[in-house]
C-alpha cells in the first residue's frame, strides 16, 4: 500500500493489535533505569536488612544474596524473553492472556496490579520513615516527638509530590530516571567509601561470611544450626533479596514507550537485575565490615541505623541516610509510573472497574487519572501503618507499624506470583512459542523450571510466620505479632476466584485490540492509512 513512515516499534505493537498511543521518547537506557531504580539497592538494602540480620546473621546477606540473585536473574532473563516477543504495556498479564487465554489473562493482570499498588505503598513509606530517620540523627527534639503519625503525614507528601511529578513531569519523567540511576551508583558508592574510610575497626572477614544470629524470638529454639536453622530461620533472611530486587517487570510496562523495544525493554530487565545484584552486594558487605558490636546489632533489631550509629559520628550517620533517603524518592517515583502504566494496559482491555476513566490520555499522552487513582489506593492500603504496636518494653519501647509489614509481603507475593504464570505457559508451550529478537534460545528449557520453583518457594515463605508468637497455636500467641500476609493474600485469591466466576468470565475475553481491521488490510496498513487520513472497508481505500 502506500508508504507507511511507520518505525519498526510501530509495526511490532500494530501486529499486537495497538495503534501507538503512548509517546515513545524513552530511549534504552531510560528503559534500564526505572527497572534500576525501582529495584533501587538504597531502598532495599537499608529498609529490610534487618529481616536478614535476625533470620540467618551475616550468612544471610554475604552468602544468600549473591545466591539469591542468581536465581531472581535467572525470573528476570525468561521475563526479557517475553517482552522481546510482546513488548506492550500490559507487560506480565498480556503475555498470560496471549498464551494461556482469558482466565490466565485476568488472574496474573489482578496480581500483578495488586502487587504494583503494595509496591508504591510500601516504597512510598519506606522512604518517609528514613527521611524521618535522617531528621532524627540531625536533631535530637526531632528524634524525641517521634510518633507514626507524623511518619504518615510525610508519606502522604511522598506519594502527592511523585503523583505530580508523574502527571506534569512529560519528559522529565525519563530524565529523572537517568539521574537516579547515576545517584544510586555515585550515592551507593559514597556509602561504601564512607563504610570503609571512617570506622576505627571492621569486622573480621571470618565473621562476615560464616557467623550466624538467630534472632527471630525463639524459632528453631533459638538454635543457629540444625534442620531448623537452615531450612526455616536462614530463608527468611534470604526475603532480604527477594524483596530488593523485584520491580523490574517496569520494563516491560515502559516498552511502548521505548525506542527498539524488542530489544531494549529485554535488556532493561536483566541488566537492571545483574547490576543491582552486584552494587547491592557490596553494599551490604560495606555494611557487614561496619559492625563494630554484632551483640548491640541484634539487640538494637538488626536495623542498619544500629550499625551506623556504632561506626560513624551523627553527622557521617545523617549523611549516609540522607543518600539513602533521596534514592527511596527517586524508587517511589520510578514505582509510581510503572504501576499507572500497568492501570492503564489493563484497564484498556476494559479489565478494571472505570476502565474508561483509567484508560484515559490526557494532551501530554499520560494517564492522568491512572496515576490519580493509585495515588489513592496507596494511601489507602497503608493506613494500618498509624497502628502502634510496641514490640519493646515500657522502659524500652519499640514502636512498629507491624500490621503494614503485610503489604510489603503481598506486594512481594503478588508480583512473583504475576511473573509465575506466563513464564510457566511460556515453558509449556515449548518450541511453538515464537521467540522475539531477544531469545534464550534453547536454554528456556532448564531456566523456566528453576524460575517457577523459585518463585513457588519463596512464596510459600513470605507467608510463614516470622516468630513463635505469631503462630496461633502456640501458647505465647499474640495477635501483634502476626503475619497478616497469608490472610490477605488468600482473601486476594478467593476474591479473584469469585470475580472470575460470578462476573468476568462472561465479559473479559482478554486483551482488547485498538485496531478495527478489516479482512485483507494488515494492522500496520491501517494505522498508516489513519495518518494519511484514509481508512480500509473490505479491502478498499477511501477517504477518512
Amino acid at each position: 500500500m502506500a508508504d507507511t513512515h511507520l518505525t519498526e516499534d510501530e509495526k511490532h505493537l500494530a501486529s499486537l493489535g495497538y495503534k501507538q498511543e503512548l509517546s515513545r521518547t524513552w530511549s534504552g537506557f531510560s528503559n534500564f533505569a526505572i527497572s534500576f531504580s525501582i529495584i533501587s539497592i538504597l531502598a532495599g538494602c537499608f529498609t529490610t536488612f534487618g529481616q536478614a540480620w535476625n533470620n540467618g546473621g551475616p550468612v544471610a546477606i554475604s552468602i544468600g544474596w549473591p545466591l539469591i540473585s542468581a536465581f531472581i536473574l535467572i525470573i528476570g532473563l525468561c521475563m526479557a524473553e517475553l517482552v522481546s516477543a510482546y513488548p506492550t504495556s500490559g507487560g506480565i498479564y498480556w503475555w498470560a492472556a496471549k498464551l494461556g487465554g482469558p482466565k490466565a489473562g485476568y488472574y496474573t493482570g489482578w496480581l500483578n496490579l495488586i502487587g504494583l499498588l503494595a509496591v508504591d505503598a510500601s516504597v512510598a513509606y519506606g522512604t518517609a520513615t528514613f527521611f524521618d530517620l535522617t531528621f532524627s540523627t540531625f536533631s535530637e527534639s526531632w528524634a524525641a516527638s517521634y510518633s507514626l503519625s507524623r511518619v504518615f503525614w510525610m508519606f502522604l507528601v511522598i506519594l502527592a509530590l511523585t503523583a505530580m511529578i508523574n502527571i506534569f513531569g512529560g519528559h522529565l519523567m525519563a530524565t529523572l530516571n537517568n539521574i537516579s540511576v547515576w545517584w544510586h551508583v555515585f550515592g551507593a558508592a559514597v556509602v561504601i567509601l564512607i563504610l570503609i574510610l571512617i570506622p576505627d575497626q571492621h569486622m573480621s572477614v571470618k565473621d562476615v561470611f560464616t557467623m550466624r544470629v538467630n534472632n527471630s524470638g525463639g524459632l528453631a529454639g533459638g538454635e543457629t544450626s540444625g534442620l531448623g536453622y537452615w531450612f526455616y530461620v536462614l530463608p527468611l533472611g534470604f526475603l532480604l533479596t527477594q524483596y530488593t530486587i523485584t520491580g523490574y517487570d517496569a520494563s516491560a510496562h515502559l516498552s511502548e514507550e521505548t525506542q527498539g523495544a524488542a530489544n531494549g525493554a529485554a535488556k532493561g530487565i536483566w541488566q537492571s537485575i545483574f547490576y543491582s545484584a552486584i552494587g547491592g552486594w557490596i553494599l551490604l558487605l560495606a555494611f557487614l565490615f561496619a559492625v563494630q558490636d554484632a551483640d548491640a546489632v541484634t539487640a538494637g533489631g538488626g536495623g542498619v541505623a544500629v550499625i551506623f550509629n556504632q561506626a560513624l559520628s551523627s553527622g557521617w550517620a545523617g549523611a549516609v541516610l540522607l543518600i539513602a533517603s533521596i534514592g527511596q524518592f527517586f524508587c517511589t517515583n520510578a514505582c509510581m509510573t510503572s504501576t499507572s502504566r500497568m492501570l492503564f494496559a489493563f484497564s484498556r482491555d476494559g479489565a478494571v472497574p472505570g476502565a474508561s476513566l483509567w484508560a484515559k490520555l490526557d494532551a501530554n499522552k499520560v494517564p492522568r487519572n491512572a496515576v490519580l487513582i493509585s495515588t489513592v489506593v496507596a494511601a489507602l492500603i497503608t493506613l494500618p501503618a498509624l497502628k502502634e504496636v510496641n514490640l519493646g518494653t515500657a522502659e524500652a519501647p519499640l514502636i512498629v507499624p507491624v500490621a503494614f509489614y503485610a503489604v510489603v509481603s503481598v506486594a512481594v507475593i503478588g508480583l512473583y506470583l504475576a511473573f509465575l504464570v506466563p513464564i510457566y505457559l511460556r515453558w509449556r508451550a515449548g518450541d511453538s512459542f515464537k521467540q522475539g529478537s531477544w531469545n534464550l534460545g534453547n536454554h528456556w528449557k532448564w531456566m523456566a523450571p528453576i524460575a517457577c520453583l523459585e518463585i513457588v518457594i519463596i512464596s510459600v515463605y513470605f507467608i510463614l510466620p516470622f516468630t513463635p508468637a505469631a503462630n496461633p497455636f502456640n501458647e505465647a500467641f499474640d495477635w501483634k505479632f502476626v503475619n497478616y500476609a497469608p490472610i490477605l493474600t488468600g482473601g486476594t485469591l478467593v476474591a479473584l476466584w469469585l470475580g472470575w466466576h460470578l462476573s468476568a468470565k462472561k465479559w473479559f475475553n482478554g486483551p482488547k485490540t485498538t485496531i478495527d481491521l478489516p479482512e485483507g488490510v494488515s494492522a500496520a496498513d491501517e494505522i498508516a492509512l489513519e495518518h494519511q487520513g484514509k481508512t480500509a472497508h473490505g479491502g478498499t481505500v477511501h477517504d477518512a
